[in-house]
């Protein structure tokens, strides 16, 4: 392939989550190969100490390139961690060849572009049973295994640990000045997390049981909500989210990247439903709430990822643009080697 043809590629795989949108990753690409690194000067020392969520980032990344390809007719063999002594040197996709793209190939990458996350409450609409049979099976494919958390003792038990976890974060100091440095003001910011697209602590605008990380707390007065102006006025409508956690039987960089790429590959297939998704990993960033989940849900493996998934809100007259995370230039974050 020509560095245009790469470009291309890398321009869609780009659109990938990352954690507080670091988008931690370098890559370089040879006429048959594209390389993926760690780039550890986007670090978030404090949340990520073990990089463990920055991988699992890349691993999304990984995936979105292996469907962009797919849908442009190319073959792929990935390799994981393919150098023993370079930790950071996280996957290399060869080219395997000329294949005909599938229908399903190409309705995920028509996704890619679509994905994005959303931290509003959703639509008071059950997310279907069959999407989630089949979110489970195509993870299960991956060596990532999918759990609806569906019965009432588990909700409860996992509400209070991203509570907890929300309490243990907005109370260190250091963890505040870290997400700060990540919250973005600017429109035209390159990375971060837009603040117009953090709900507002309105309950009105969380009309759910699951709490979103607060990225401007302290920053806002909260009001109290009046529906109207009436006090006795009905309460909104609750969001009905399916929500699922993502893990592995194992806990090593491996680990990590697969639970990446099965996540990478859920965001597309919802996306490709008309659902959207929005992480809850507050009790997932702290050692002991994460192994107090494994603990509290009786779980054989490590939690990697919590998602709520569900059907947006649709735009109302007066409703602000949705707020879209912006991205790095490719020519910031990919190398090219020409052939010789």
């Amino acid at each position: 392939m020509e560095e245009q043809d790469w470009a291309q590629v890398v321009a869609a795989a780009t659109r990938a989550p990352s954690i507080h949108n670091t988008q931690p990753w370098r890559l370089a690409a040879w006429p048959d190969r594209l390389e993926l690194h760690l780039d550890r000067d986007r670090a978030l020392p404090v949340l990520d100490p073990t990089g463990r969520q920055q991988v699992i980032s890349c691993g999304a990344l990984l995936e979105f390139a292996v469907a962009a390809l797919a849908a442009a007719g190319h073959g792929t063999e990935v390799a994981l961690l393919p150098d023993a002594g370079d930790v950071d040197h996280l996957a290399t996709v060869r080219l395997a060849g000329a294949v005909e793209p599938t229908d399903d190939d190409r309705v995920l990458a028509a996704a890619i572009p679509e994905r994005h996350t959303v931290r509003a409450p959703f639509e008071p609409r059950a997310v279907p049973g069959d999407l989630l049979d089949r979110l489970q099976r195509e993870a299960g494919a991956s060596g990532v295994w999918l759990k609806p958390i569906t019965r009432s003792e588990e909700e409860v038990a996992t509400v209070f640990l991203i509570s907890r976890a929300e309490e243990m974060e907005q109370g260190d100091p250091a963890y505040l000045a870290e997400l700060e440095r990540w919250l973005r003001t600017d429109p035209a910011a390159q990375d971060g997390v837009p603040v117009n697209a953090v709900p507002s602590g309105d309950p009105h605008e969380r009309a759910s049981n699951w709490l979103i990380r607060d990225f401007v707390v302290g920053q806002r007065e909260q009001q109290p909500f009046r529906a109207g102006g009436d006090p006795d006025a009905p309460p909104p409508a609750v969001e009905r989210p399916a929500v699922v956690l993502m893990g592995t039987d194992g806990d090593d960089r491996a680990d990590w990247l697969r639970a990446g790429r099965a996540l990478g590959h859920l965001l597309l297939r919802v996306t490709a439903a008309g659902l959207v998704a929005s992480p809850l990993t507050q009790a997932l960033d702290w050692p002991a709430t994460r192994v107090r989940m494994q603990a509290r849900l009786s779980l054989v493996g490590h939690p990697q990822m919590l998602l709520r998934l569900g059907y947006p809100r649709p735009a109302e007259p007066g409703d602000p643009a949705p707020a879209v995370s912006g991205r790095r230039p490719v020519r910031d974050v990919l190398r090219f080697e020409p052939a010789g």
